[in-house]
């Protein structure tokens, strides 16, 4: 006889047999027995977890005969009548399973209903069980739904789904709904342990205890996992072998890394992730090892002794619980939970693993007022001494924490803006106005004088507009200003060295001048050579044969051709994001397809570009701009109006050149 899986030989043949699904159990067992009996039943939850099983059950229920073939519905079938082992063997005639991830059309759903027109052939009931009923067609749910809503007496309907946020909400409200949930890991151990006597196999606990978490709340998956592991240890379960199929990690490492992170000692983390290199082990095994050893310490922190006592692998949790502080423990649990999703982006999966718990060290321990009363210690020091954050560190203490000062400049404060200002005309050679110094102040002081400063800024105005509101309307002659020439101009639109002074002495008796600072010349001035003149018109005929795109000739722009040697041409370029070897190798490909070009080579060196083509566009596009605004200015219409309307100016960055 061949040999039968576990899967399928230790299926459940009665709800006494069911594991970890007792409220499901319940509900349809009380039912059965007082013969509230549903038209429609659906069955959701994961895969492995017995949908299937409990719909043959539930068949079996409604057509057992008794061992004496004279039973009725019962919720313990007996198991030996022709219904119940046919059932069980998928061959009862009254029994459809529809597998809708390959007959999900309306065809199949339009068979089945034309077969629910025919009585039972030998039972009281005709089942009709469609598995993952999700994947149905639209089209074939609305088939289904006339159906669905009022069957004949004789027959029911049980859907099975792992997905029932794609079921139609007309179908779940013509369905009772029962939630199979994942069954818990010593649940799983505990069915595999009985199974494993019956089948007369040695089984080490440990051993049990990784199989029942790999399959996840699944007991198809762990009954199949067993299966591979009886054949992987030729007929024994041993932990050792157990961790090797599943490419689990030994908790052992998982201790050492947190101990090693709790530590500050970056070397020892470098040394553990070494070793796990070179063993072959996963770094997304490690990292969940990690987050189950990081969970178990926070349950121990928040409640001492909560763990349980009886499992081993809650000791280690215990033992490092106090070694760090509590926020430090959710830390470092979402930094490897976060971590595991980040592994596939990295260059390789241990330069990801490395990443990851280096992380935790570069944020600071928490000081000795810190919660968990932890003490502070600096990154990759051999223990947790105490240690400064450096600037723009996050502090993770509950207490205060000083910042450190930070040079930066104190804000002026706002002038208090005038009701009806009218602006004057510029002067004709403009003077910045003169720059503060930066003042090294401490960033709370710095932030408290800018919130300050907002405040009065906010004050002012509103007591301006308040002022306004209350001052009767003056009449205007109909050659006067327009009304809107009362109002002050926005102050970026300002010419530099330009003042407002308020129209009316009421508000004020000297006048009030904001001065705008002049335009701050560019950084860097260009300056012409004959290599610039080259490499723009290399630049520019990549550009016309569309050759260069995106960061390529953001890097051609940015540069400046500084030497020749033969075919040899060196770029100077000051960013670093730009001086990378991909990019140079894309534009040295493109730069190779101009005529004249096909031998030349590239090359870079840092510093700070003089004669480069986005400087020489930049200083074209300031000469055109200089031209249309003098032009502007000359024009016989403007000078007309400026000279005829006193408040008349023209508003800076409004002209355009052609």
């Amino acid at each position: 006889m061949s040999y039968v899986v576990l899967a399928r030989k230790y299926r459940p043949r009665s709800f006494e047999d069911m594991v970890g699904q007792d409220h499901v159990v319940r509900a349809l067992t009380h039912a059965l027995e007082q013969q509230r009996l549903h038209h429609a039943y659906l069955f959701t939850g994961t895969r492995g977890i017995g949908k299937t099983t409990v719909s043959r059950i539930l068949a079996k229920s409604l057509n057992c005969q008794g061992a004496d073939g004279q039973g009725g519905i019962t919720a313990r079938p007996c198991g030996v009548c022709s219904a119940c082992r046919e059932i069980d063997a998928d061959r009862y005639i009254d029994y459809i399973e529809l597998d809708a991830a390959s007959n999900r059309s309306i065809d199949e759903i339009r068979e089945l209903i034309e077969r629910a027109a025919y009585k039972p052939s030998v039972g009281r009931f005709k089942v009709f069980m469609i598995d993952e009923a999700h994947q149905l067609t639209k089209d074939a749910f609305n088939a289904l739904l006339k159906t669905l809503e009022e069957p004949p007496e004789y027959l029911k309907f049980v859907l099975a789904t792992t997905d029932p946020e794609k079921m139609l909400p007309t179908v779940l409200s013509r369905c009772l709904q029962f939630n199979l949930r994942p069954m818990a890991p010593p649940t799983v151990a505990e069915y595999l342990e009985r199974v494993l006597a019956a089948e007369a196999i040695p089984a080490e606990p440990g051993a049990l205890r990784l199989l029942s978490r790999a399959a996840r709340g699944s007991m198809r998956d762990a009954l199949s996992l067993t299966d591979q592991a009886i054949a992987y240890g030729g007929g024994r379960l041993e932990e050792a072998g157990v961790r090797a199929m599943l490419g689990s990690v030994d908790r052992r490492h998982a201790q050492r890394l947190v101990a090693a992170l709790a530590g500050r000692d970056g070397r020892a983390v470098l040394d553990e992730c070494e070793g796990l290199r070179r063993q072959g082990l996963s770094a997304s095994a490690t990292l969940e090892e990690m987050a189950r050893l990081l969970q178990q310490m926070a349950v121990e922190q928040a409640v001492p002794g909560a763990l349980d006592a009886s499992d081993p692998d809650t000791e280690p949790a215990r033992r490092l619980a106090p070694a760090l502080a509590a926020d430090e423990t959710q830390l470092l649990y979402s930094i490897c939970l976060q971590g595991r999703a980040e592994l596939g982006l990295a260059p390789d999966e241990h330069a990801g693993l490395v990443m990851v718990l280096l992380r935790f060290l570069a944020f600071p321990p928490a000081t000795a007022g810190g919660a968990g009363g932890a003490s502070g210690g600096s990154a990759g020091s051999g223990g947790r001494g105490t240690g400064a954050a450096g600037p723009g560190a996050v502090a993770m203490s509950a207490g205060p924490v000083a910042a450190p000062p930070a040079a930066m400049p104190v804000p002026a404060p706002a002038p208090a803006p005038a009701p009806a200002p009218v602006a004057a005309r510029p002067v004709p050679e403009p003077v910045p106005a003169p720059v503060p110094a930066p003042v090294a102040v401490p960033a709370p002081v710095a932030a408290a004088l800018v919130s300050a400063a907002a405040r009065l800024a906010q004050e002012a105005a509103e007591k301006a507009r308040a002022r306004a509101a209350s001052r009767p309307p003056e009449p205007q002659d109909e050659d006067g200003p327009p009304p809107w020439m009362d109002e002050a101009p926005p102050v970026d639109a300002l010419e530099p060295g330009e003042t407002i002074i308020p129209a009316s002495a009421e508000v004020a008796s000297e006048p009030i001048e904001l001065s705008v600072p002049a335009a701050s010349a560019p950084a860097v001035s260009l300056r012409r050579t004959p290599l610039g003149d080259a490499w723009a018109e290399a630049v520019t005929a990549l550009q016309q044969a569309g050759l260069v795109s995106a960061l390529a000739r953001e890097l051609a722009m940015q540069a400046e051709l500084v030497a020749t040697d033969g075919e040899r041409w060196t770029l100077r370029v000051e960013r670093d994001s730009l001086r990378n070897a991909p990019l140079l190798d894309k534009l040295q490909a493109a730069l190779r397809q101009l005529p004249g070009h096909a031998g030349r080579s590239l090359a870079t060196e840092p510093g700070l570009a003089q004669d480069s083509p986005a400087l020489r566009d930049a200083e074209a596009a300031r000469q055109r701009q200089a031209e249309a605004e003098a032009a502007f200015r000359a024009d016989p219409l403007v000078v007309a109006a400026l000279q005829q309307f006193a408040g008349a100016r023209i508003v800076p960055g409004t002209v355009r050149p052609h």
